[in-house]
């Protein structure tokens, strides 16, 4: 199986809890406390271990947070390099309300990252020893939005091949770099990078041929929630419907769709069979509430029951 490793600009502590029912002002006691590493590119690395593989954490952490993240990343058995930086790690809270089944989520922007910082994440990426590269979340405020560009400049350079999760101007600017193996945006960040309101998976399928067809990315996949996914490769668009599932959390869904996409595309998987294994990930993540992402047991099982024939 081919190596890869995973760049976090934006890592974060995530932490859980559920409460019977959320009120302002008054006290709420929690319950089901949990706390893991996060942020999109530790996110991937940990579906993607826990489905066999091996991957290398490239991810930036500093300040009286920043040790707790590191073992967190340790308590997964996660091969890490850390980028130190000054300002702290940032936490990120989802809070279950069990009377209502809704979810809250609190997620800051991040610490400010120097010009030094985040080029010693550049150079370190110069040297990383892997077949692919997944470059997932957002930039934290300080990093300039052609980074993931100069990150894919370098990933063509040393025959990488560069997957982006990304938004805005960060995933713009990636693609304009070219020569992606993979992107994967929501249909709402599809949206903003085309500047159209897309709706139809037709029309999906068509801007993001498109993206493919002008030598950006060899493969786009746009996930879409409950309404299933699309993904435009040379040999044409493929739309799949979601699980027929009763969700339990969003965290996560994404990660584990590209976790498990990359996965089998690693072990050799043909384009549509990743894809498809993917969107059972993505399925599988939100059977579990909070932070616990996709399991294999239930990708396979919701991968099994999906198989066409």
């Amino acid at each position: 199986m081919k190596t890869i490793a995973t760049l976090t600009m934006n890592p974060t502590i995530d932490v859980a809890y559920e409460v019977e029912s959320v009120f302002h002002t008054r006290k709420m006691r929690a319950g089901g406390e949990y706390y893991a590493p996060g942020g999109g590119g530790i996110n991937v690395a940990r579906v993607f271990v826990r489905l066999g593989g091996n991957a290398r954490c490239i991810y930036l952490s500093g300040g009286p947070t920043g040790p707790a993240l590191d073992g967190l990343v340790d308590l997964h058995q996660l091969v890490r390099m850390r980028i130190p930086i000054s300002e702290p790690t940032r936490l990120s809270t989802a809070v279950f309300e069990r009377g209502s089944g809704k979810e809250y989520r609190f997620v800051p922007p991040g610490p400010k990252v120097v010009p030094e910082e985040w080029q010693r994440c550049l150079d370190e990426l110069a040297q990383v020893d892997c077949d692919y590269l997944v470059a997932s979340g957002s930039l934290p405020p300080g990093v300039p939005t052609d980074f993931y560009g100069r990150v894919a400049a370098i990933m063509r350079d040393r025959g990488i091949g560069l997957v982006l999760d990304s938004s805005g101007e960060a995933l713009k600017q990636g693609l304009a770099a070219g020569g992606l193996l993979l992107v994967k945006p929501s249909l709402g960040e599809f949206r903003q990078l085309i500047g159209r309101d897309v709706e139809t998976p037709e029309e999906i399928a068509e801007e993001a041929s498109a993206i493919v067809a002008g030598g950006q990315a060899e493969l786009v996949a746009v996930t879409m929630g409950h309404r299933g996914a699309v993904l435009a490769r040379r040999d044409g668009a493929l739309h799949l419907p979601a699980a027929d599932i009763e969700a339990r959390s969003a965290v996560g869904a994404g990660d584990s769709f590209l976790a498990a996409m990359v996965h089998a595309l690693a072990r050799g998987w043909d384009e549509e069979k990743a894809f498809r294994f993917g969107m059972a990930a993505g399925s599988a993540a939100v059977l579990t509430p909070g932070t616990n992402l996709a399991y294999p047991a239930d990708i396979e099982r919701l991968f099994s029951s999906a198989a066409p024939g």
